[in-house]
């Protein structure tokens, strides 16, 4: 009788500090291990399952773009179709971190988990926490209780959903934080252990982007003029990161209006908590950008909301569906 096949867990890695070492000309961190080089540091990862590794390629966070996102969902989608697949974990740069994982938290649709993670610290420092990640990070790949779940970034010990994590700070361990909700649950001695789940997952799933979005972020004496050069260059949508509960300067106002005729404009806080509401009535105010047609970001920060309009105008042109795509049931 054939012995039933392992489960299969791909590691698809991407780049970033984890596979970075110090570069004795260059003085500085760059890509320089391959995924096979980062597993042989760790020879009883999981007995229990079969790793397949792919090199997706050596990119530093910030160099990876939505179309190299579009390229990973498309590998992701095919590797998880195979029935024998248990999940997927991805390392990554942490600059981009949390905007590829929501990419694909908002195009993939299935229950297996997606675990993105990477590291700090470069594979020479004292301290690389690239390996213990990883470790934790399999082990929530292999778990049927991060089943259903979305997309996931685990870090630090900690798993947090894509759609709420930020990287929040720019040199600790513990960088990606859920502001708003807090995390997920917690992987120990490579148990996995889920406090709540996710209130809300969103699925958009397109065959294309939109990558002509932009985002300005709002600050005192902000004028329209770059509102109007955007709009004048023939982007597809706007994301304002706005003041507090969703305001932007009166001298702003006029130039928003005259875009949100034409594409869609999400607002969203450039507070790193809470969520925009049309609650003020002065001029410039939620209440104004709701009756211009702005579209509320719930929870979103900016960058994700980039992500976010960039996949839903890849799906719709139109803008009552994108909206609907934004703001749920929720306002």
């Amino acid at each position: 009788m054939a012995k039933p096949s392992k489960r299969k867990i791909h590691i698809i890695f991407t780049g970033g500090t984890i596979s970075m070492r110090i570069d004795a000309q260059m003085h500085g961190a760059v890509p320089a291990l391959s995924g096979g080089e980062i597993l042989a540091m760790i020879p009883d990862l999981d007995h229990k399952s079969e790793l397949i590794i792919h090199d997706f390629g050596k990119y530093p966070g910030p160099h990876i773009t939505p179309a190299l996102m579009l390229k990973l969902t498309r590998l992701v989608k095919r590797v998880l179709a195979d029935r024998d697949a248990a999940g997927a974990v991805i390392t990554h740069g942490t600059d981009t971190l949390e905007e590829t994982a929501y990419f694909l938290d908002l195009m993939i649709k299935t229950d297996k988990p997606i675990v993105f993670t990477g590291s700090m610290k470069s594979s020479d420092e004292i301290g690389w926490d690239g390996l213990p990640n990883l470790v934790d990070a399999v082990a929530v790949a292999s778990s049927q209780r991060a089943a259903g779940l979305g997309a996931l970034i685990v870090m630090n010990s900690e798993i947090n959903a894509a759609s709420e994590a930020t990287k929040s700070h720019t040199d600790q361990m513990g960088t990606f934080q859920s502001l708003d909700f807090g995390c997920l649950g917690i992987v120990d001695a490579r148990k996995v252990y889920l406090y709540r789940r996710p209130e809300h997952r969103d699925y958009i799933g397109s065959a294309g982007i939109e990558p002509r979005v932009e985002l300005i972020k709002c600050y005192a004496g902000i004028t329209g003029e770059v509102v109007d050069f955007f709009s004048k260059r023939g982007v597809k949508g706007l994301v304002i990161e706005a003041m507090g509960r969703g305001n932007v300067p009166p001298a702003m106002f006029g130039a928003v209006q005259r875009a949100a005729e034409k594409i869609p404009v999400v607002i969203v806080s450039r507070c790193p908590r809470g969520r925009p509401l049309d609650t003020y009535a002065y001029p410039g105010g939620g209440k104004d950008l709701r009756k211009a047609g702005v579209i509320f970001g719930d929870h979103l920060n900016g960058q994700k909301a980039v992500i976010k309009l960039m996949i839903a105008l890849g799906k719709t042109p139109d803008r009552k569906k994108i909206k609907r795509l934004f703001e749920h049931d929720r306002y």
